[in-house]
């Protein structure tokens, strides 16, 4: 017959390890590996510059989450609401929840205004990441506008604008002093820009 002693005792034993464990794995996955702060990398850029293809294949190579502003905003609008800064809000918190997994995000989104960038910087911040933003630039207007008239949707629902409503849409310069430094990434060949992008965040 075993001692209830000797039970209490094996008791003890096993919720010591398994809070052991629990510590071990909290200290590597809630703020990364020791030493390692994650990485939140902001991809921007007027549509049809080659953003989203450059930020995929960037998430892809370094097999990390990927998030889409353009996504939160299609799914918002299929439940019937009016979305305006909602699909950012969204975006945000899952970057967040991520960073503090110590997970890198790559994101996906337009930021066309100083108030839209800014907003990756409190999430960083909240996330105890490193930030990294990246403009996309295509410097030849006639190629930009090809790229815009072929775009099809690739979400259910999804609108996507017209050669007009880019040209119509605010956006405002780049200031470093104002929005932050930034990596401006030429996109006429995608490879290239792949290329630049990964030199990029690895001197970071």
């Amino acid at each position: 017959m075993v001692d209830p002693l000797t039970n209490i005792r094996v008791c003890h034993w096993v919720c010591w390890l398994a809070l052991a464990r629990f510590d071990d794995l909290m200290s590597t996955t809630s703020d990364g590996p020791v030493g390692m702060a994650a990485s939140l990398i902001v991809l921007s850029g007027r549509p049809g510059t080659g953003k989203t293809t450059l930020a995929t294949a960037f998430a892809r190579h370094l097999r990390v989450c990927y998030l889409r502003v353009d996504a939160a905003e299609t799914a918002l609008e299929r439940t019937g609401l009016s979305v305006g800064i909602e699909g950012y809000a969204v975006i945000h918190e899952l970057a967040v929840s991520n960073l503090l997994l110590g997970r890198d995000v790559v994101v996906d989104a337009v930021n066309p205004v100083p108030e839209a960038r800014a907003g990756w910087r409190e999430a960083a911040d909240r996330g105890r990441a490193r930030l990294l933003h990246v403009e996309t630039w295509l410097p030849d207007r006639l190629e930009h506008r090809r790229r815009v008239e072929a775009r099809t949707p690739d979400m259910p629902h999804q609108q996507v604008p017209s050669w007009d409503e880019v040209e119509g849409q605010a956006w405002v310069p780049w200031d470093t002093e104002r929005d932050g430094p930034r990596a401006l990434i030429e996109t006429s060949d995608s490879r290239e820009a792949l290329s630049a992008l990964v030199s990029v965040h690895e001197q970071s």
